[in-house]
């Protein structure tokens, strides 16, 4: 690590997810391109470039058994590898409708991070025996249902306001607030399950966990300055905000969640003695944990986070509720 790489870029410094997101301030002019390629490229990113984990870190046996424990873990990397590959294409329009140079750099690294994550969550797959050759027909095929039914909506309101509508300041809210808000948490749940049964899989988990703190608390950033700028603009995006809850309400994306804590809940059980006196967050076992336990975890850290958040953008009390999702 070099003294360019700030403390909440850093491995051993950064904060967790939920901590980071909720305390952080961030803007755009200030995780600039010599941030990212200080920061990010030479403290994040250091010795993790290609696979998201250190050399030595070791994805078990187990995981390359046939199984619950690692279809479930399939079954994740396989749909966050394609929501992230989604979010790429998506941030492509955000380049190029960012109305100055701080959000234009800003959002070509989101991009670029965001690729990143894809490509590391779909490698990790060859990990867990998956043959190169066959890997992206295999994560596409398992896939399928659940990105024609969440996935491709999502995309479509965030390119219709980006593109179409050409309205950036909605375009980021969907992204900070609809998206990644609501996605999050569940990833930090994921870097939490994994720790002792997939050490590499929890550390690719930790490293896009530290970039999303970063999405986040720049986003928020982005709206608060445009609200304070144009506060004419609230009743527009209180209009995308109800838009996107609905849209997320109607979504049957708790069916895709649970079918996979369920694979999860029967593999953990096999590996017992390994996460005999794992906490998966203060004074709780993982073992003693249900699926929809987890779930709703997830569920309430997103709502806490989204209200931090939604306070410092000066939008207390516009969201409804969440729900958890990955």
């Amino acid at each position: 690590m070099t003294d360019l790489v700030q403390r909440e870029a850093a491995w051993n410094t950064a904060p967790g997810l939920l901590d980071g997101a909720k305390s952080l301030t961030l803007t755009a002019q200030q995780c600039d391109l010599p941030y990212w390629f200080g920061s990010v490229a030479q403290g994040t990113l250091l010795k993790r470039t290609r696979t998201g984990y250190e050399a030595g870190v070791v994805t078990p046996e187990w995981m390359r058994t046939p199984g619950p424990l690692r279809e479930a873990l399939m079954l994740e990397l396989g749909y966050r590898s394609i929501a992230e590959e989604k979010a790429t294409r998506i941030l492509a329009h955000y380049v190029a409708g960012a109305p100055d140079i701080p959000t234009m750099d800003f959002f070509a690294t989101q991009l670029i991070d965001e690729a990143r994550h894809s490509m590391v969550f779909r490698n990790h797959l060859i990990d867990m025996g998956v043959p190169a050759d066959t890997l992206l027909s295999t994560i596409k095929a398992a896939s399928a249902d659940y990105t024609a039914e969440v996935l491709d909506p999502v995309e479509e309101f965030a390119v219709r306001v980006m593109r179409d509508e050409g309205d950036f300041a909605g375009a980021v809210a969907i992204f900070t607030i609809v998206i990644e808000g609501v996605l999050a948490p569940a990833a930090e749940l994921s870097e939490r399950k994994w720790k002792l049964l997939d050490p590499a899989a929890s550390e690719i988990a930790r490293g896009a966990a530290i970039d999303e703190i970063r999405h986040l608390t720049v986003g928020s950033s982005v709206i608060r300055e445009h609200l304070i700028a144009h506060p004419e603009y609230r009743p527009r995006l209180l209009e995308i905000l109800a838009e996107g809850e609905r849209m997320w309400d109607e979504l049957p994306d708790r069916k895709y969640v649970m079918a996979r804590e369920e694979l999860f809940q029967r593999g953990m059980f096999e590996h017992a003695e390994l996460l005999a006196d794992y906490e998966v967050w203060p004074g709780r076992l993982l073992l003693d944990t249900t699926p929809d336990e987890r779930y709703d975890t997830a569920e309430r850290w997103t709502d806490e986070m989204a209200e931090s958040r939604m306070a410092y953008m000066g939008l207390e009390g516009v969201l409804s509720g969440s729900k958890a999702r990955s």
